[in-house]
C-alpha cells in the first residue's frame, strides 16, 4: 500500500483514474488536475480530501502548481475527432509539461491503450513485445496520439531520469465516468441499436474492473524504471465481447442485437504475465464486475433469473 506520499493524477474525472484517487486519498495527499467541466465531480473529490487544481491539458501550462510530488499518474488525454495533428501535438506536448514540471518524482505512470497493437487473431493473446500499429476503423486518431506520446514518456524518461511505467490499458470499466464498453454498449440496447461486431470471430479483451486498476497502481509505480518499463495492464480473465454484451441481456433482459460490420469497437486479449509480476492479481471477476457496474449505472436494471434474447445477423 502507498501511503504517506504526495501523489498528482490527470483524468481524475473519468473512469480509469477516480477510484485511484479516492483509494489513495485515504492515506496519501492526492490532488487531482483537470478541467472539471462537471463541479459536482470536483466537489465529491474534495469531500474524500483530495486536493484539485484547474488545468486544460490542450492549452496550460504547470505555473503555480506544486512541483514536489513524489508519484505521478497520467490517465488525461486528448482522443481527437478526427484531426491527427491536434491529437499528437496536444497530448505530446502536455505529457511532456507535466514530465518536465514532476521531474523529482520516485514515479510516474503513463497510462497507454491496447490499441497501439498491430492486428492480430482476435483471440491472440498479446504480449509487451508484439508489433504494434495505429489502425482503428473506429477511432482512427486514438492509437496515434497514444503511441506518438508513449514515444514522448519514452525519450523524456530518459532525458529527466524520471522512473516510468508505460501500461497499455485494456477494456476499464466501473462505476465512474462514461463507465467503459459495457455500459456504453448497454446504452446501445436501451436504445434499440445494434452492436457492431466483426464479420468473422468475435473480438476478444481481457476487461479489467476500476477497483483492481486502483489496487494495480502503487505495484505498477514500483516497477517504474528508466529507460521506461512497459506493461499490459488488463484483467486476468479473457472474455468475447458477444459473450459480455450476451451476459449483460441475460442480467437485465434487455435483448441484444449482434450486426456484423467493417468498423468495429476494436479490442484485444492480453498475455497478463508480467503485469502479475508487477502487480499482483486482480480480485473482480469480470461476471461481479459487470454486474456491480450496471447497478452502479442503472439501478433496477438486474434483473433476477437469465432470461433473454439475442439476436446475430447472418454474415
Amino acid at each position: 500500500m502507498t501511503a504517506g506520499k504526495k501523489i498528482l493524477i490527470t483524468g481524475a474525472t473519468g473512469l480509469v483514474a477516480r477510484t485511484a484517487a479516492e483509494t489513495l486519498a485515504a492515506h496519501n495527499e492526492v490532488w487531482c488536475i483537470g478541467r472539471f467541466s462537471d463541479p459536482e465531480v470536483e466537489r465529491r473529490l474534495r469531500n474524500q480530501g483530495v486536493w484539485t487544481w484547474r488545468w486544460d491539458m490542450s492549452r496550460d501550462g504547470l505555473d503555480g502548481l506544486p512541483d514536489d510530488f513524489t508519484h505521478v499518474l497520467h490517465a488525461a488525454v486528448e482522443r481527437g475527432s478526427g484531426d491527427f495533428e491536434e491529437v499528437v501535438t496536444v497530448n505530446c506536448v502536455a505529457t511532456g509539461r507535466l514530465m518536465t514540471h514532476c521531474r523529482t518524482a520516485e514515479a510516474f505512470l503513463y497510462i497507454s491503450t491496447s490499441a497501439v497493437y498491430a492486428p492480430q487473431a482476435p483471440d491472440h493473446l498479446h504480449t509487451e513485445t508484439d508489433p504494434l500499429g495505429t489502425e482503428s476503423a473506429w477511432l482512427p486518431t486514438y492509437p496515434v496520439g497514444k503511441l506518438a506520446t508513449e514515444g514522448a514518456v519514452r525519450a523524456l524518461a530518459v532525458t529527466l531520469g524520471l522512473s516510468t511505467t508505460v501500461a497499455r490499458l485494456n477494456v476499464a470499466y466501473g462505476p465512474h465516468g462514461h463507465g467503459g464498453a459495457p455500459v456504453i454498449f448497454y446504452r446501445q440496447m436501451l436504445a434499440g441499436e445494434p452492436i457492431a461486431v466483426p464479420r468473422a470471430r468475435q473480438h476478444y479483451c481481457s476487461p479489467i474492473h476500476t477497483d483492481d486498476i486502483a489496487r494495480h497502481v502503487p505495484g505498477l509505480w514500483a516497477a517504474a524504471s528508466t529507460p521506461a518499463t512497459v506493461v499490459n495492464w488488463g484483467g486476468d480473465e479473457v472474455v468475447g465481447v458477444q459473450d459480455l454484451m450476451t451476459y449483460v441481456s441475460e442480467l437485465t433482459h434487455v435483448p441484444v442485437d449482434f450486426v456484423p460490420s467493417d468498423v468495429t469497437r476494436g479490442v484485444v486479449a492480453f498475455d497478463d504475465t508480467r503485469r502479475r509480476s508487477m502487480a499482483g492479481a486482480c480480485e473482480r471477476s469480470w461476471r461481479d464486475g459487470v454486474r456491480q457496474v450496471l447497478e452502479a449505472h442503472f439501478p433496477g436494471a438486474v434483473k433476477a433469473g437469465h432470461d433473454r434474447e439475442v439476436v446475430t445477423h447472418d454474415q
